[in-house]
């Protein structure tokens, strides 16, 4: 598709889902360091574990031994991840939905093994990072394939027009979250090398995996160059250009 029809997709949906962006080719060097990356981090002896601590939530979802491996920023483990930010592929479809100016803020790896695979629930992901003009979307780069089964992202279309909602973190009970129950979310089963591209006022979730096949999915979060986070927030921002320009860039920003 055109830019434009991305771009106008987005807007109305508060998500695009881009299929194929990498080849196969390209995902067996990723795939081959995304291995690498959870072995190195097995060894390492860290708490691996981000399935959220929320009892009144999880509990309804999945068992307590459940478990999402994690870790930001693969870019600062391998160059070949280093080098997917700056595919031309990629890149087209995130200028088609922020321009020319395509900041990186974080990745996150998430890997969900089989049977055992935590959980997200329902959520918006503006107060973990919030921008001053609310460009802030992500990519969902997907390793392997993602299935109902395995877990995938769940989304409800359109609500990115909610805008910020208080407590919509998906950490705590919350009763607005009660009217969009996961299960109701529209499903999004995605191949090796699609990207699910969703704003960061999206309502979305996931189930967990409950197949016998891993889930590998590293997420991408990006923001416009002439919008900047706002002051305070206590999560890493590479802010590494990967397009265009950095309008807020500044002597004292960059070295943070």
């Amino acid at each position: 598709m055109d830019s434009a029809t991305i771009k106008s997709f987005f807007e109305e949906h508060g998500y695009y889902h881009a299929k194929q962006v990498f080849n196969l080719e390209q995902l067996e060097d990723l795939s081959t360091d995304y291995d690498a990356i959870v072995k190195q981090l097995l060894h390492s002896g860290d708490n691996l574990n981000a399935r959220w601590d929320n009892p009144e939530t999880m509990k309804k979802l999945a068992s307590e031994s459940s478990v999402i491996l994690h870790t930001n920023n693969v870019q600062q483990y391998s160059a070949n991840w280093m080098r997917a930010l700056f595919d031309s592929n990629f890149l087209f479809y995130a200028k088609a939905l922020l321009g020319e100016n395509v900041i990186l803020h974080h990745t996150k790896l998430f890997q969900k093994p089989p049977s055992v695979g935590a959980p997200f629930p329902m959520h918006q992901d503006w107060s973990y990072f919030p921008t001053l003009r609310d460009s802030m979307l992500a990519g969902i780069l997907h390793v392997t394939e993602a299935t109902d089964k395995m877990g995938c992202l769940r989304v409800y279309p359109g609500s990115h027009r909610l805008g910020r909602v208080a407590n919509t973190n998906g950490q705590v009970p919350s009763d607005f979250l009660k009217d969009y129950p996961l299960e109701n979310a529209t499903i999004i089963e995605a191949a090796p090398g699609d990207i699910v591209f969703f704003h960061y006022f999206t309502l979305h979730g996931s189930m967990p995996n409950v197949s016998d096949k891993t889930r590998k999915t590293v997420l991408i979060q990006l923001y416009a160059g002439d919008d900047v986070t706002e002051p305070g927030i206590d999560h890493p921002d590479e802010k590494l250009v990967l397009s265009g320009w950095n309008y807020h860039a500044s002597r004292a920003n960059t070295a943070e």
